[in-house]
């Protein structure tokens, strides 16, 4: 049996289906259907909304979460580029013969007998 798959939503997205449903833009499958989910889940959203287990503040949390995240994506990449200018600039990223290898792809290949000949 394959493994289920869920999709996640924004916390804005669910403010932004509930406050129409709620503003009376429409019905609630209607509603469902413009935002592209069922609409069981709308009414979920909707009942956790008038608990006060949805709002803006966790909005923010999420946003503030996924920068983050971004930013230590960019931290990473900064340092692995920072260590491949250090090693260009020592000449450590060449053969003993002095031919200089290719950091995405390596050492050139060897040419073959037909490319010799």
């Amino acid at each position: 049996m394959p493994a289920r798959s869920y999709r996640s939503y924004s916390t804005e997205l669910k403010l932004s289906a509930v406050h129409a449903y709620l503003n009376g833009e429409g019905g609630l499958k209607a509603i469902a259907r413009q935002f592209g989910i069922c609409h069981p889940l709308l009414i979920l959203w909707t009942r956790k909304f008038q608990r006060g287990e949805l709002n803006e503040e966790l909005a923010q949390e999420d946003k503030a979460r996924d920068y983050e995240a971004k930013i230590a994506n960019l931290e990473r990449k900064i340092g692995q580029l920072v260590m491949e200018v250090d090693l260009l600039k020592k000449g450590a990223l060449t053969r003993p013969n002095g031919e200089p290898l290719s950091i995405v792809s390596g050492p050139q290949g060897s040419p073959s007998q037909k490319d010799a000949a």
